[in-house]
């Protein structure tokens, strides 16, 4: 069944994670995507081996691609590149600010020689001047961007545990580019699209950054809690099992305290009687839920949510989720042509499944279609 970017060129000067997990959508949907690579490859594929001697990263993002070895700082490389990209339709690109330009492949002049032409440029904090200069992983931008400061426990900072930052920036440009071609639809000419992991990740901070700029400060770091809904976080069942309990209204409050909790009376309690006052006595709050649901089995605190149609979640592991009734799987195929199950494509009906590249796979006959020695 041809995808709904079947016939697009998409050719992606890209490594480690933002960059591929674009060009990967884009590969789902039917485009052709030709990755450039030094000779050393894509760093990810180094990250590890975990996926049948691939890495984890790369296997997920890379499957179905093209891999072409290319130096382009090597003139008639330089020139390869530009004819392949002459016929291209996307460009997606997340070196080092500048690389590109500095190597003389301008994207504003490569626009200019292919009017169709939509460009990407992926950088960790955009090209202004003050920032251009900072290098960029996840890990940092999590930290300059203030999301480390509201991630964990009361008394420790917390990393988010995926690469957030890299996967919030190629879902935007991924989204970027789907709207630059509709745009070219109707006009004909391609364009720019710029996202950098810091700005993504300043757009996701917004709620906390209004706290901190117009509500006097911002929100602490609750663990298991929300900042500014109680109750909505951890509380513990027998076991020492974790369910997350996530009441939205009043409504689901006295339903909690009437079904769940068995004590209707703190419904209308002067401690609890409002979100406001529930945030503000948090501890006696979680005092006193816990002290019926650590009487109860989990499944017995799980019937009960249920019952009182109250939105609930298990703590799970990740070996709980890989047993998950709601995790859908496809088989992906390693560069060993092993084969893989992993999540399933998270929008439509996943592709059939092709290969992860080897390193310069496919280089002779990319060279042989677009005239390179």
């Amino acid at each position: 069944m041809p995808g709904a970017l079947d016939g697009i060129l998409v050719v992606a000067i890209e490594q480690a994670v933002a960059a591929p997990y674009c060009s990967t959508r884009l590969c789902e949907a039917g485009a052709r995507v030709i990755k450039i690579e030094r000779q050393s490859g894509d760093f990810a594929r180094g990250y590890d081996k975990v996926a049948a001697g691939d890495s984890s990263y790369f296997f997920w993002l890379n499957q179905g691609k093209e891999s072409l070895v290319l130096d382009f700082k090597q003139q008639d490389d330089a020139q390869l590149l530009r004819r392949i990209i002459s016929k291209a339709d996307i460009l997606i690109q997340n070196l080092a600010p500048g690389a590109l330009a500095r190597s003389g492949l301008d994207l504003d002049q490569l626009r200019k020689q292919n009017p169709r032409l939509i460009t990407c440029d992926i950088s960790g904090y955009g090209n202004s001047d003050a920032v251009a200069g900072m290098k960029a992983y996840d890990f940092l931008v999590q930290a300059e961007s203030g999301l480390v400061s509201i991630s964990g426990g009361e008394h420790e900072l917390g990393r988010v545990g995926i690469s957030a930052c890299d996967i919030g920036a190629g879902m935007t440009a991924h989204a970027g580019i789907l709207e630059a071609l509709i745009e070219r639809h109707n006009s004909g000419r391609g364009k720019a699209v710029e996202v950098s992991l810091f700005g993504v990740t300043a757009d996701w901070m917004t709620v906390p950054l209004l706290h901190n700029d117009y509500g006097g400060k911002a929100p602490a770091r609750v663990g298991l809690n929300h900042p500014s809904i109680a109750p909505y976080g951890g509380y513990l069942a027998k076991g020492d099992e974790t369910v997350i309990i996530a009441i939205q209204n009043e409504r689901e409050w006295q339903r909690l305290c009437e079904v769940v909790l068995q004590m209707p009376e703190q419904a209308l309690a002067d401690d609890f009687c409002s979100n406001n006052q529930r945030v503000a006595n948090r501890p006696a709050l979680d005092r006193m839920i816990n002290s019926v649901t650590t009487k109860l089995d989990r499944q017995e605190l799980i019937d009960r949510l249920k019952q009182a149609d109250i939105a609930y979640g298990s703590v799970n592991s990740v070996a709980d989720f890989s047993l998950h009734p709601g995790l859908s799987r496809r088989a992906g195929i390693a560069s060993s042509g092993a084969s893989i199950d992993y999540p399933s494509r998270p929008m439509g009906e996943s592709p059939e499944p092709r290969p992860v590249p080897s390193i310069g796979q496919h280089s002779a006959a990319i060279r042989q279609e677009f005239g390179g020695d």
